[in-house]
């Protein structure tokens, strides 16, 4: 490609989140035009793909915060696209199981933010939890009925189908090299260069860097996390027929290990949450030298690493000790067995980490002149993907005007 191509707008990133936004802007902009660019030869190849598949109702995130919002309206949204685009969902539901009083009591406080994110519940007592799942054990839990289990991969899919329908452009094996600020954007990549009037960049684990790309100093790193799932054996597959999901610990950022029912009739179980050594480090064994010197240099590893100290060294000692990692599960699923835990395919977080080794919790958007990066995408990030593109446009609205 010799001749620069331009475009209204440029989103980087061809995730859910990045072609959520491109098809969005389309619909908002009516006849702009836009190119998604994407460094992977397939879309969705990333947290998109490698997820627990949970279509989220909002149970854990605190009143009046992006996540609150967007995964309630999310939850709606995701499901009615669905069903008017012919995707396979379940409105299953979920469980959050209670082993011991510890866990009944940080119940009560997610009871309490269900209400005010007006997310309906029902607590169940040990009899009515024996009912519901006889191979569940617990003290009690909350039954959150508008919870589901969705592909993914097939909703973002079905988005870059209609970015291409409306007269979008989707390169695929474009990496993005370099980006300049000049009256528009300037973008070089692999394929070529770009132009554009404004960019937009959903890129996850690499969001720090296409910050600095544009000319500013992020104030987090993104540090990856892998998560490690299993599958159980088909013969296990109905031992639980809904998400099941442990009381989160609320000092601790992550979820814990649950079990989830996947759209294919699979069950998995996971995922943990362990640092990887790459980005993209899907398997243990992979090292970038770049991503890794880039984590060893940076104090906000070390400081959240002495916030959780125990914990970090409890996931590690079960991502390489199976039968710790199965202790986790047993705790509310007794039946589960070393030998079915069968070897399923690992997914990243890009958790991003301040300086001080707090985790950023809510989404987080970084604006230029003309440009505007998300620069934190946590869960529920899939399940959101519809009210983000639709407040990054809002934004790109202020932006431009």
């Amino acid at each position: 490609m010799t001749d620069m191509k331009q475009y209204d707008f440029i989103v980087i990133g061809g995730g859910i989140i990045g072609l959520a936004t491109a098809r969005q802007l389309q619909l908002q902009f009516q006849g702009a035009t836009v190119a998604v660019l994407e460094k992977e030869k397939e879309l969705a190849t990333h947290q998109t793909r490698h997820n627990s598949g949970v279509i989220h109702a909002g149970v854990y995130y605190a009143p009046g915060s992006l996540k609150a919002r967007f995964c309630r309206d999310g939850n709606r949204e995701t499901k009615q696209f669905c069903s008017e685009q012919g995707i396979p969902f379940r409105e299953t539901g979920k469980l959050l199981v209670a082993t011991d009083e510890q866990d009944a009591e940080r119940m009560q406080e997610l009871l309490e933010r269900c209400r005010i994110n007006k997310i309906e519940t029902e607590v169940l007592d040990q009899q009515q939890l024996r009912e519901f799942e006889p191979n569940v054990v617990g003290v009690a839990a909350t039954w959150v009925p508008s919870s589901g289990i969705v592909d993914f991969e097939q909703v973002a899919n079905k988005l870059a189908e209609q970015i291409r329908a409306a007269g979008g452009e989707i390169h695929t094996n474009c990496l993005v090299t370099e980006l300049k600020e000049t009256t528009g954007i300037e973008v070089k990549s692999s394929l070529g260069n770009f132009s554009g009037r404004f960019l937009l960049a959903c890129a996850g684990l690499h969001a720090d860097r296409l910050v600095r790309m544009i000319g500013q100093q992020p104030t987090f790193k993104i540090l990856p996390f892998r998560g490690e799932y299993f599958q159980l054996p088909a013969e296990k597959s109905r031992i639980v027929t809904h998400p099941i999901y442990p009381i989160p610990n609320p000092e601790l950022p992550f979820l814990g290990i649950h079990l989830t029912p996947m759209i294919d009739g699979s069950l998995t179980v996971g995922p943990n949450a362990t640092l990887a050594m790459s980005r993209e480090g899907y398997s243990r064994w992979k090292i970038s030298p770049r991503d890794l010197a880039e984590m060893l240099s940076y104090s906000g590893l070390y400081r959240l690493v002495m916030k959780y100290p125990l914990p970090t060294l409890l996931e590690l000692k079960n991502s390489l000790y199976r039968p710790g990692y199965l202790k986790q599960v047993n705790r509310y699923c007794p039946k589960i067995t070393l030998s079915d835990l069968l070897p399923y395919p690992a997914g990243v977080r890009a958790q991003a980490v301040k300086p001080d080794g707090t985790t950023l919790d809510d989404f987080l958007f970084i604006e230029s002149e003309r440009s505007l990066i998300v620069g934190n995408a946590p869960s529920p990030a899939a399940t959101s993907a519809m009210p983000i593109a639709r407040h990054i446009c809002e934004q790109v609205g202020r932006l431009i005007n």
